[in-house]
């Protein structure tokens, strides 16, 4: 059984969950000042990711209280080569104001190295970054609009067991159309909404130490319908709702538990396998990049696997009609944390 949350705020004063689950829109009122937990355990981003078929392009903006993180990654298919650059920022706690909403308000970040923007427009999001010291002076600039028709998303209010004061309040946006032009080491990339998709993970929590967790996503277009899935687990107590979700033409349809079969020694070597607990979401996974990052400096650690490949395969709708899947591109990652 898989709760639908209702409106309201999303902590109550205590700084808990008011209400543990999952909805189709922004329904719940998030507020930094309600919570009611150490600041450093305050973990809050956006990272969009919008792939074009031969290329691909990440931005995140993150402030996890005790660091700030502002990123780029540019993904070449054809090499195949992930290539990434960032800055950190000390002790943010905050400053970086990162809104309250996925449907309103702004980032702007310019530091001495990169400038990142993700900005609202009617109809949709417009992001730029110009980052000239980019992949060791490449460089990487450019402009790409989203467009956000009304559609559904996936939204998980996730509640952490032994740690009351814990939360995930998380929301998905596939599907995005992307158009706009990205220059890479003097060569332009165009990126087309009949071809390019976006999909932003905007996160905001109070996260406990140590956490692994699995997340897969693909945007594009099966049989000429806007198609894309979210899928994932692995922290937290998900027995109110799962993060599972299909989404065609704008609407979203509910899946129940996504279990994620990685070759062991390996992740962008043999295929990769999902399989779903309703069985309405079956998969093979080909890898073609492993965009991997490891840091431990023993108190922190990450070691993140962002594998970039084609998915094909079969999901069943609510009503009950399948659709095939062929070698659509997407991504799933396996990350596991201490912070």
């Amino acid at each position: 059984m898989q709760h639908e949350l209702t409106g309201g705020d999303l902590l109550d004063g205590a700084g808990m969950l008011a209400e543990r689950g999952w909805v189709r829109a922004e329904v719940k009122r998030y507020r930094r000042g309600a919570i009611r937990a150490p600041w450093y355990r305050i973990k809050e981003w956006d990272y969009y990711c919008i792939l074009a078929g031969d290329y691909g392009l990440a931005l995140t903006v993150a402030d996890n209280s005790y660091m700030g993180l502002l990123a780029a990654s540019w993904l070449d298919f054809s090499a195949p080569v992930a290539l990434n650059d960032s800055v950190m920022l000390a002790f943010p706690r905050g400053r970086m104001g990162l809104p309250e909403s996925a449907d309103t308000g702004d980032i702007v970040q310019r530091h001495s190295k990169v400038s990142l923007a993700f900005r609202h427009e009617p109809g949709g999001r417009r992001l730029s970054i110009d980052y000239p010291g980019f992949a060791g002076g490449r460089g990487l600039e450019g402009e790409l609009w989203l467009a956000q028709p009304p559609m559904d998303r996936m939204v998980i209010a996730t509640p952490f067991a032994g740690a009351p004061r814990a939360f995930y309040y998380n929301q998905k946006i596939n599907c995005l159309p992307a158009e706009g032009e990205i220059v890479f080491d003097g060569r332009r990339f165009a990126f087309e909404p009949r071809s390019a998709f976006g999909v932003l993970d905007w996160g905001r929590g109070v996260w406990t130490y140590d956490n692994t967790w699995y997340w897969g996503s693909a945007s594009g277009l099966v049989g000429g319908r806007p198609f894309g899935f979210n899928i994932g687990y692995g922290f937290g107590d998900t027995s109110a709702a799962s993060e599972n979700m299909l989404f065609v033409d704008g609407r979203a349809h509910k899946l129940a538990d996504v279990a994620f079969h990685i070759p062991q020694g390996t992740y962008d070597g043999a295929p990769w396998r999902f399989t779903s607990s309703d069985g309405r979401f079956e998969m093979e996974f080909e890898p073609i990049i492993d965009r991997s990052a490891n840091f431990d400096l023993k108190l922190l650690r990450s070691i993140q696997h962002q594998v970039f490949g084609r998915f094909t395969g079969q999901v069943v709708l609510d009503d009950g009609s399948r659709l095939e899947v062929n070698r659509l591109l997407g991504f799933a990652e396996e990350v596991r944390n201490r912070w």
